[in-house]
């Protein structure tokens, strides 16, 4: 076989697997365009490496990819103490800072997209557990890597790889058990998001009490003081300005409550919370201070 016809059937099982690898380092880092950056130099891996001896070429670049991301996990770690910088662009949308560490070009729809398909609160929980549980819980539950590849990877044993993907299964379910009510009020709360989302004032404002309240800290717009604002037109009239801020938004418990969680590029910027009236929504509380969003306890819900 000459080294073209090599090359070019190396690259060929190389896509069979770049699917499988991006949903991986996706996962992983939450980011379109850090997963794309690790997966093209898995590419380069492969192609500079002689792999005429592995059995299992989509295991060995799981590896590689897993490997990769747990890298720059442990840098981003040391890089950024603080939530990701994310602020309202001329559209709406997040506008990412430096304090994110992110690499530039990527796509705000497909980020919005695979957000939405992965789940925004998920992407959130995994970005506050350490970079080993990350990838223990990822390619364990997610991936059904078996614990022993896992504990290669991490150079640890099964048995503490399978307390770290515990430990993780945790933190993504939750401490506290939902409210009995928590089912209603989780449509209460998904009817509000898909009104943002769409543009629907009329459909937003039939969810709001007419004397509902809207608290949001400083750092939210940011402003000198935090904003107050009552009445259910114009708490909606400040929902249909954040629609670009909606794509990046999803349901979440948060203190074993629904709420909705915003997370440009898998990590959490902002979250609201909701007190009710029945089917009302009385009040809402947005948060975007570091120091209160680490505070809050975080899951799917």
């Amino acid at each position: 076989m000459n080294e073209r016809v090599a090359d070019d059937r190396l690259a060929g099982l190389f896509e069979e697997h770049r699917g499988g690898l991006r949903a991986v380092a996706y996962r992983m880092l939450g980011s379109v365009s850090e997963a794309d950056d690790v997966v093209q130099e898995a590419w380069l891996r492969l192609s500079r490496s002689d792999v005429s001896g592995v059995d299992n070429l989509g295991a060995w670049l799981t590896t590689v990819v897993a490997r990769l991301c747990l890298n720059m996990l442990r840098a981003r770690r040391t890089r950024r103490e603080d939530p990701l910088e994310a602020q309202s662009g001329p559209d709406g949308g997040p506008v990412v800072g430096p304090a994110g560490g992110l690499t530039g070009g990527a796509d705000p729809e497909e980020e919005a997209v695979l957000a939405d398909s992965v789940g925004v609160a998920l992407l959130v929980v995994l970005d506050r557990l350490s970079p080993a549980e990350r990838l223990a819980f990822v390619l364990h539950d997610l991936f059904a890597v078996p614990f022993e590849d896992i504990a290669v990877m991490l150079e640890r044993t099964p048995q503490a790889v399978r307390q770290l993907a515990s430990r993780a299964r945790r933190r993504v379910r939750g401490g506290d058990a939902p409210r009995p009510d928590a089912p209603q009020r989780r449509r209460v709360v998904e009817a509000f998001l898909a009104a943002t989302r769409g543009g629907d004032f009329e459909a937003l404002v039939k969810l709001l009490h007419p004397d509902v309240v809207l608290h949001a800290d400083r750092r939210v717009v940011p402003t000198p003081e935090p904003i107050v604002v009552r009445g259910a037109r114009r708490v909606a009239e400040g929902a249909m300005a954040a629609t670009g801020r909606a794509r990046f938004t999803g349901v979440a418990l948060v203190d074993g409550v629904p709420a909705l969680a915003m997370a440009p590029y898998g990590r959490l910027s902002v979250v609201l919370t909701f007190t009710f009236d029945g089917d009302l929504i009385t009040g809402v509380d947005v948060v975007a201070e570091p120091d209160r969003l680490r505070a809050l306890e975080v899951a799917v819900a």
